[in-house]
């Protein structure tokens, strides 16, 4: 089973090495010693807790039908005189959606905020969150 030490398991979930070291110590995720001595974590308890945090606590869950969400913040926004590009970098994935401008104005979007993409087909939709 392949197993991934605390750094590349913190870049998979989108958060500092720091972050996933203390998580561990608190044992919210599992990890071992390897053949080396390094702390590391087996791929299916890392695959297991990446699905715990996306579904978190449910006290601030959304509505909606698209179940791929990436959360992340605002990078940026280029607005046209109808269209709209906003950029979202949610962990290690960049996510540029093309919307209208009055898709990207009624929410409030801007530069910084925290906002979460959400993917059904070939759509991607932005949540402000």
């Amino acid at each position: 089973m392949q197993s991934y030490t605390i750094g590349r398991a913190a870049r998979l979930l989108g958060v500092s090495p720091d972050t996933a070291r203390r998580w561990a110590d608190a044992g919210r995720v599992a990890t071992h010693r390897d053949e080396s001595g390094r702390r590391v974590i087996d791929g299916k308890s890392l695959a297991a807790f990446s699905v715990e945090l996306v579904q978190g606590d449910g006290d601030d869950a959304s509505y909606t039908s698209a179940r791929n969400s990436f959360p992340g913040i605002v990078t940026g926004i280029k607005l046209g005189d109808i269209a709209a590009r906003v950029t979202i970098q949610a962990g290690p994935h960049r996510l540029v959606s093309l919307l209208t401008r009055e898709a990207v104005e009624e929410p409030g979007l801007e530069v910084g905020m925290q906002a979460t993409a959400r993917v059904k087909s070939t759509s991607v939709h932005i949540d402000r969150t």
